[in-house]
């Protein structure tokens, strides 16, 4: 990966490939998870600290199968051993319950068939279909190597047989390792030929060994996520563009542009549109949203019928009523907006709590913060705020109040009240603009 960061915890989605291989794994409900590392592991450690995982340090590094050996003393005999691989992240937990369910007191492994199987181990198979060997690429011979069905790695079988399989491997191979395949040859020399369950997903067991084939793994992970949405009643205009980081829950009817990401958990509405360019992180639309281009929404509500942006940002803790609008150019943090209130270009609102009905004019700004505290800035029913006005909280507008254009209010405006502070305009006669010495204009 030509990285610092352990290969294992780059990111496909919004969890890294081993946190994906643990999560499929979890979904199986296991007695327990057993992740085998090298030296150095304690970023990998540290990444999942607090989930329930047995850690095994593989302190040389001899192969697969001797990592699966090291693994095994934690293991009691009467277990069934599944074995995932780190790098490999988009196995699903559908496909690994066939692979557990197919090792009921025998060896199972999980193939698939490749187009082009270079670099991976080739299946042999028996006149009954059985597997009865995996040679790998380096030790096959021309005739093998044309075999389109490849190893995955990943194979499930008992605890105690695997541990006597493992104990008669040996490195007298091309790269001088305990290679795991070899229990596949030793099961079938006891007469237990292992079962052979085939994933008809390539992707799905494809493993990550660069950047290259990380930006593959991230391109069939959206992939994967785009289907599942538009199978639930989405409309993506073009899904290999809709970028899908997140958990996204909607009941359908929904409509979603070019190039939007939707990150972390996105609850949305029925009959919500959302336009090109924007980017939703943990947040909530009600039915009816339309979200504009180029929107940035991040931990906020929006309410039934609401309407953002274009280019508007909904920052952390602002909520959106029903019918709220807000529009191109605005930030909104920690605010409340009122039923039908509508602050539509130019504005910045912060930590306000706003009602219903309210208009908001173009280039107002709540000045909440005094450079130590944060100040709530209260307006009520049906105000009108003239366009640039500097609102310094703390301050209240009462309901149905109005403020003049351009005024900087530091003090209360009483509800019903026209409340002003612009100074008299005046003409300054015979007033020259400044201008060179030497006449040339500059």
């Amino acid at each position: 990966m030509r990285s610092s960061l352990p290969k294992v915890l780059h990111p496909v989605g919004p969890a890294s490939m081993l946190g994906h291989a643990i999560d499929a794994a979890a979904g199986l409900d296991p007695v327990g998870i057993h992740v085998v590392h090298g030296h150095g592991g304690e970023a990998v450690r540290e990444a999942f600290e607090g989930r329930d995982i047995s850690w095994v340090e593989q302190a040389e590094q001899l192969g697969t199968g001797h990592a699966v050996g090291c693994a095994l003393p934690g293991i009691p005999d009467d277990h069934t051993v599944l074995v995932l691989y780190g790098d490999v992240p988009l196995v699903t937990a559908a496909t690994l319950e066939r692979l557990a369910g197919a090792a009921e007191g025998r060896l199972a492994v999980l193939t698939t068939q490749l187009a082009h199987p270079g670099g991976y181990g080739r299946i042999l198979r028996d006149d009954h279909g059985a597997v009865v060997g995996v040679v790998e690429e380096k030790d096959a011979t021309e005739t093998q190597r044309a075999i389109g069905e490849v190893n995955t790695g990943m194979l499930a079988g008992p605890a105690e047989a695997l541990r006597r399989w493992l104990a008669a491997t040996s490195r007298d191979n091309a790269q001088g390792e305990y290679y795991l395949t070899d229990v596949v040859a030793l099961a079938a020399d006891e007469g237990q030929a292992a079962a052979g369950i085939v994933t008809h997903d390539p992707d799905e067991v494809a493993g990550v060994n660069n950047r290259v084939q990380l930006a593959a793994a991230e391109a069939a992970y959206r992939r994967r996520r785009a289907e599942a949405l538009m199978l639930a009643g989405v409309t993506l205009r073009d899904p290999a563009r809709v970028d899908i980081r997140g958990e996204v829950t909607t009941p359908g009817d929904v409509e979603i542009d070019i190039d939007v990401v939707l990150e972390g958990e996105v609850a949305l509405g029925r009959d919500v549109y959302i336009g090109p360019g924007a980017v939703l992180r943990n947040c909530r639309l009600g039915d009816g949203v339309r979200v504009e281009p180029h929107t940035i929404i991040e931990g906020a509500s929006l309410g039934a019928g609401a309407s953002v942006g274009p280019f508007a940002r909904i920052r952390p803790g602002s909520e959106l009523a029903e019918g709220a609008k807000v529009g191109n150019f605005v930030e909104t943090k920690a605010s409340r907006i009122g039923r039908g209130s509508k602050v539509n270009h130019l504005a910045y609102i912060g930590d306000t709590e706003m009602g219903a009905g309210v208009n908001i004019g173009a280039g107002t700004i709540t000045c909440n913060y005094d450079g130590a505290h944060k100040h709530t800035t209260t307006i009520g029913d049906d105000a009108f705020i003239g366009s640039d006005c500097q609102l310094v909280a703390p301050v209240t507008i009462g309901a149905g109040a109005t403020l003049g254009a351009g005024t900087t209010l530091t003090r209360d405006a009483p509800a019903g009240q026209l409340t002003i502070t612009r100074v008299r305009q005046r003409t300054i006669e015979d007033w020259r603009r400044p201008c060179k010495d030497d006449g040339r204009e500059g």
